[in-house]
Formats: C-alpha cells, structure tokens, sequence
C-alpha cells in the first residue's frame, strides 16, 4: 500500500495554530492560513534532551560507523544524524519501526509501536514499499515531532506530562479543529487502561491523535474546497479516505 503522504495535499507535520483572537467558525476547521505555525518559542533540532526523543546512547557506538550526513538535508543537526547512525544498526540506511522506537523514546518518554508504525506509514518515501525510513524522512519526522510537542506542552497546563480529555480538546480547537464530543469520546477511548479512570495520552499517543485528526481532515479538504464542513463522497471515495488509517497501524 502506498504512503498516505503520497498525497501532496497532506504534510505531515504539525499545524499552525490560531489566533486565539479569531471568531469562532462555523464549520470544524480552518482554512489554510497565509502565516506559518510560530514555534519560535521551541528550538526543533537544539532542545532534543527534554523533549524525550534525543539521541540514543545506550548500547555504544558503531566501529568505522558508514557517513550518513551527506544523505541529510543540509544544516541537519548532527545529533540527529548520529541518532540515526547509531539505531541503524545494520547499516542499511534505514530505519525500521524497532530502530525508529529505539531513536525516539528516552528514559522518560516512550512510544509505542501503534505510533511508531503510523508514523512511518505517514513519513516513508511513497517510492519505498518496506515500511522503513531513510535519513530525510528521519529528519522531517525528528522537526515534525519538535513541532508537536511544542503544543503538546502548552495544553498540558498542569505540567503532568499527559493529556486529558479536556486538554486535548482545546488543542486540537486551536489547531483548527473542531472535534465533536462524540468523536473526542472515541478517539480518548483508545487509551483507556480498563482501570475506569480518565484515560489521559501520553506525548506519543497525542501525536498519533493529532496525526490521524489533520490527516483525515486534510482528505475530506479536497471534496470541501470552499471549506463549508460539509461535502459529497461516494462509497469508494469514503472508503479509500479512511481505510488507509485503519489498516496502516
């Protein structure tokens, strides 16, 4: 199966977001606005240590490890090469979902495999048919993350490092989107641990929530073209919009 990226329509990436002086609008997203996100606050590739996706260090070092920094977008920085370097262990140039896990999680900050795989499916090379990335989309995909947990961290007001229902809400409405309750309800329900307590999303299953929100947003843009919130879909075209994610995860 092709990579939903495939789509020039959808970046993965976060999106801008809003001006909290803005009126509300009467549809569940934005158009595409003029400006860029700010994330001028949040240094992507410099702040990797706290935001719990910096480069791994705990099972050394490769001999004579093969160069990889010219296979980078230039001015990539070179913790995030060596991050690479050292999960792909096999020196294939590649990473796969294990290898990207490694990369990503800290001693404090784990994803699991459910994101690991969705992201990959979001950010491989359309062309690539193993689900495996090389060194720009692990570069793309390191910003991306940085830009995700700059919201992540603004909503998470009481500083716990989790997400609650409320919290994901609004920032999932100041990013345009207006989820109805009943949506929100599902979409929280995915992590509930059947303890009977409020689930709450750690930082990777936020970006997973975040991830498959735009990307179906983004789909269903191309049949709302004045951005009404509403549109005509056939059966297929239903079908070809959602399955991708179901099954990609």
């Amino acid at each position: 199966m092709s990579s939903y990226g495939n789509n020039s329509s959808f970046s993965p990436s976060a999106p801008p977001l809003t001006d909290p002086n803005e009126p509300p609008i009467a549809h569940p997203y934005h158009p595409p606005s003029s400006s860029s996100a700010n994330y001028s606050n949040y240094p992507h590739q410099s702040h990797q240590q706290s935001t719990g996706y910096g480069p791994v260090s705990s099972y050394g070092y490769y001999q004579n490890p093969p160069n990889y920094a010219s296979s980078f977008p230039p001015g990539t920085d070179p913790q995030v090469i060596q991050s690479f370097q050292m999960v792909d262990r096999d020196r294939s140039g590649f990473v796969e979902e294990k290898e990207l896990q490694q990369a990503l999680s800290s001693g404090y900050q784990k994803f699991s495999l459910r994101t690991i795989r969705l992201l990959i499916f979001l950010f491989k090379n359309p062309s690539e048919y193993f689900p495996r990335i090389g060194p720009k989309e692990f570069a793309a995909l390191w910003s991306c993350l940085g830009q995700w947990r700059a919201i992540f961290e603004r909503f998470d007001r009481d500083r716990s490092g989790k997400i609650d229902a409320t919290e994901l809400r609004d920032a999932l409405y100041s990013l345009g989107y207006m989820v109805p309750p009943s949506v929100l309800e599902v979409l929280i329900s995915r992590y509930t641990d059947g303890s009977g307590r409020r689930p709450e999303l750690c930082f990777d299953s936020f970006v997973e929530c975040g991830m498959v929100v735009k990307g179906l947003t983004e789909k269903f843009k191309e049949k709302d073209t004045r951005y009404t919130g509403s549109a005509k879909l056939t059966y297929d075209e239903f079908m070809a919009m959602i399955l991708p994610f179901i099954v990609s995860y």
